[in-house]
Formats: structure tokens, sequence, C-alpha cells
């Protein structure tokens, strides 16, 4: 990493390397977190970084007495300017003056749009007035979200004074930026990703980002910031838009179809027992109720196996994997498979994982049903972009397949420090090659 005229380097990650970095350089680095979402921040933060995220009941940014037994002072000062007051009484409008120049300009029936609370399916988008009951709701679904979110994150810069520290030493220790951007998580929910809403709100990030770059370049210098973009997950296209342009096969699963009267007769005549075997279904997974299971003597993969196999029948289940099959290793070897298994936990996990077929989910969001939701194994939702730059990095691109679980070990590697116990991804060679 580039030392430039001293100043200590910066790390913007998306990744969680914090508790690495702080043990590595015995305490010396500063590290944070910000995002719109309090899970976005907490778990990028990790256990020695502090974290802050933005608070809708606050319009601001607010932390947690784990971190700071009261808020730094700039964190008052910045939410006592009340930022988000700016989009009082206006509206989300599209960037472009020509709108011909959108991919997406021609957009045809979009019913499947969600019109939360007068936001309206289509532009503009008017986010109310200040002090209204959804208007920072609104701002989140909007690239006004990522705005907020990236002007506090350069105050902090500024206030914590990050790429800055000297020591008597001579040494240098690097810090740590996590920023979290979060509005496009909730635009595609709301409108899809083939939406004017998607693509005006990638714009707008794109601009947020070169600001915040602008600022890094002024405050610490880019040569001195490694930068690495990526995201956790894709996203679905949404069946209405497939069947505008003559899709036929995409549609959302009705979570009725799972209580089919046929399934547990079907049950029931196999144990006696039917409806009263299933306690609750979380997305992907049906949880049976264990004590009705034990009360009745039966053995419990042997229910699994019987819910999985009566689900495998309804229209739109790909796959019904159970939990004991998952345990024992007694999967296929397959991509979707391994996915499958690598989401299961012992204590937390279901009975039965279902995997729905391609382009066919359930359009549930927090109990609002939505026009697009992500969590699938199929390549629509796993595949994400991932970018590291700044530093010297020379410009090149792979095609081979990479992760972002990839991300922890190539930094660690870049900085010549230890793994992450939890790293399971490989180092990216050709970006620790770079710094050569």
């Amino acid at each position: 990493m580039a030392k430039g005229d001293g100043r200590s380097p910066l790390n913007i990650l998306s990744s969680t390397l914090s508790d690495e970095i702080v043990s590595a350089y015995n305490g010396k680095s500063k590290v944070y977190s910000v995002s719109l979402k309090d899970r976005g921040a907490v778990s990028l933060a990790g256990e020695f970084g502090k974290a802050f995220w933005f608070s809708k009941a606050k319009a601001g940014f607010v932390t947690s007495d784990y971190y700071y037994d009261s808020n730094p002072q700039w964190v008052d000062n910045w939410n006592a300017s009340k930022p988000a007051d700016k989009y009082s009484a206006t509206q989300w409008q599209l960037m472009l003056a020509d709108t011909d120049n959108y991919v997406f300009a021609e957009e045809k029936n979009t019913d499947y749009k969600v019109g939360l609370a007068g936001f309206g399916k289509n532009f503009p988008h008017p986010y109310g007035n200040s002090g209204d009951k959804y208007f920072t709701t609104l701002l989140s679904l909007s690239p006004a979200g990522d705005e907020l979110t990236a002007d506090f994150a350069k105050t902090l810069i500024d206030k914590e004074q990050l790429g800055q520290s000297t020591f008597t030493d001579n040494s240098i220790a690097t810090d740590y930026l996590a920023v979290s951007l979060s509005a496009n998580d909730y635009v595609v929910h709301m409108y899809g990703p083939s939406s004017r809403e998607a693509e005006d709100n990638l714009l707008r990030l794109d601009r947020t980002l070169a600001d915040l770059f602008n600022y890094v370049d002024d405050k610490v210098g880019l040569e001195n910031t490694l930068i690495v973009l990526s995201a956790d997950h894709g996203a679905p296209e949404v069946p209405g838009y497939l069947h505008n342009h003559g899709g036929k096969k995409a549609a959302y699963f009705g979570l009725d179809t799972l209580k089919d009267k046929a399934i547990f007769n079907q049950l029931k005549a196999q144990f006696g027992i039917g409806e009263e075997l299933f306690e609750l279904y979380s997305d992907p997974y049906i949880y049976l109720d264990h004590q009705v299971i034990k009360a009745h003597k039966l053995n419990l993969a042997d229910v699994q196996r019987a819910v999985a196999d009566a689900v495998m029948g309804i229209k739109g289940i790909d796959y019904a994997v159970t939990s004991s099959d998952i345990a024992a290793g007694r999967l296929p070897d397959t991509r979707i498979m391994s996915l499958v298994a690598n989401n299961y936990n012992q204590q937390r996990s279901g009975d039965v994982y279902l995997v729905y077929s391609p382009k066919v989910y359930i359009n549930n969001f927090d109990g609002l049903k939505v026009a697009s939701v992500h969590g699938s194994p199929w390549r629509y939702d796993t595949h994400v972009p991932v970018f590291f730059a700044g530093a010297g990095i020379k410009p090149k691109q792979i095609s081979r397949d990479v992760t972002p679980y990839d991300i922890a070990p190539t930094i660690s590697n870049y900085l010549g420090i230890t793994l992450p116990s939890g790293a399971t991804g490989q180092v990216l060679t050709e970006v620790v090659e770079s710094k050569q």
C-alpha cells in the first residue's frame, strides 16, 4: 500500500475485517461502519469497531451504548442540522432531462410496483413533508437514503480524522471505514431491478460515490486508500415485468398453497395426524411442531421426509430438503445443494428447506407485499460484482468465479495481517500482485 505523504491508509470495505485490523495494528486503527440499516452497520463494525445507522424515528444517525456512553458531539451536531429536511416538500425525479436516455424509458404495465404511503408507482415520487409519519421511510426507498449515508460518512472521516494518524515511532496503522449504501435494496424490492426507479437510483448512486471518493481523495488521498465495492445479493426479475415481455412461467408463490388439504390428508393417512404437524413457515423453512411429533411417538426424520415428499408435488417448488438429510450429509454434490447446506444452522434452521423454481418466489418483505424478493440459490440472486480500486491497483478484469467471501482473505493478505478466523474465501492474487 502506498504511503504517500505519510498519512495512514484508509480502507473503505464491505467485508468484516475490523477485528483483525484492530488486533494487527495493536489497537491504533480507527474502525467505523455507517449504514442506512442497523444490521448493516453492526455486522460490518465487528466487535472492536463503532457503528452508526439511520433511525427513521429520529431522522438522523444513531449508535448504541455498546459503542459509546454518549454520542460524540459531532454526531449530535450533524443530527441537529436536520439534513433530512432538505427533502421535505420535494420529489424524487428522474436525474436525466432526456428520459429517452434511460434503458427502461418505455415501461409497460407497472401495476406490480408498490406505491407505499402515497410515494406512487411512477415518477415523480413525492417525499411529503418533514414530520409526516412515513417521511423518513420514503427517504430510505430512494437515492436520498444513500445521499444522507454518504454525507454522514464524510463528516465521520473529517471529525474522527480517518487516515490521518501519525505516531511517535513513525509507524502507521490502517484505518477502516465500512459504508453500506442500502437504498438500492429497498428500491428493487419496491419497483423491481428493471425499472426506471432502479436505473435512476444507480445513476444517482454513481454520483454519490464519486462525491464520496473525491472527498476521500482530498482528505486522505486515493493513492493511500483501498476501495472495495460489492453487494450481499442480487435480485430476481419481477414476474409482471417478464409478462410484459412475453414471459409466462414467472409467478409469485402463494403461501396458501402450502396449506392445501390434500397435503394434510396425505400426512394424516401416513401418520394419523396432518395439519397439527405444522408450526410455522418462515421463508425458506417449514418448521414442524416437535412437541406434537414427540407426543405421537413419531420419528422426526420420517415426518420431515414425508412433508418434503408432499410439498414436492406442488407446482413452483423445485426442491424440498430435510434438515435431517443436511445434518447427515446426504445431499447430492451439486451447486444448489451446497448452497442449501451452507444455509443450515442446527439451532435455528427449520425442518424442510424449500427451493422455489427459477423466477418463482414469495413476494413478502417484513409483512409488506412487494415487487421483488431475493434469497434463492439461483444465479440471479447470487451473482454480484466485486471491485477493488485505489491504492495504485492497476486496471484489470477477470471473468472466473469469485465471491464476496474472497474480500476478507484478499484484504488481509494485501495488508500482511492474519486472515479472520471465520474466513472461507480465497485470496484474489490479481489484487495482491497489483500492489507490487
